[in-house]
């Protein structure tokens, strides 16, 4: 057992927990946010994908420990209901949700993608590695391929990714 603190949708969280304890189960089991899904447990479908200082993981492959005094942002941090984030509208309008399943790991990795695309970091596809990453559909759709939909709403979480940052895919 060990004691972990750190900020969760920028309230702060002291835990218990055994050391062998996930991120996204100190989330879903601990924490009782449940947004954040487990898909395949392995790291490759992104359903449990959320935002960790700034950059996107996968929830399922760290351990809760190794984020000590981290700052944890997951789907219920992005907006409420009432107040939806941008990102999260944009999906409600595209239809890029569909079952919903993956949706909340979509919907933090759009959320870090934009950021990174405003950071100029340049992705597999950018085509030179020295100037700002452009928005086009195939950026968009590297950017985002941790990010499984068993439902294949890909072209309409490409066109609510890009109506957020202005541009047409």
């Amino acid at each position: 057992m060990a004691k972990v603190s750190f900020q969760v949708n920028g309230k702060a969280c002291d835990l218990d927990i055994d050391t062998r304890t996930t991120l996204l189960d100190a989330l879903r089991e601990n924490l009782h946010l449940t947004g954040t899904k487990k898909g395949c447990d392995h790291g490759q479908c992104g359903a449990c994908t959320v935002i960790v200082d700034g950059r996107r993981i996968n929830s399922c492959l760290t351990l809760a420990v190794m984020h000590e005094g981290g700052s944890v942002t997951t789907v219920e941090g992005l907006g409420t209901p009432k107040n939806l984030h941008p990102v999260q509208a944009a999906f409600v309008k595209h239809d890029g949700y569909q079952c919903g399943f993956c949706t909340p790991g979509q919907i933090c990795s759009a959320v870090a993608v934009l950021e990174e695309i405003k950071a100029g970091i340049p992705s597999h596809v950018s085509g030179d590695l020295n100037a700002p990453p452009d928005l086009t559909s195939a950026e968009l759709r590297e950017r985002m391929s941790g990010n499984i939909c068993r439902c294949g709403a890909y072209s309409n979480i490409v066109d609510a990714i890009s109506e957020v940052a202005g541009r047409k895919a």
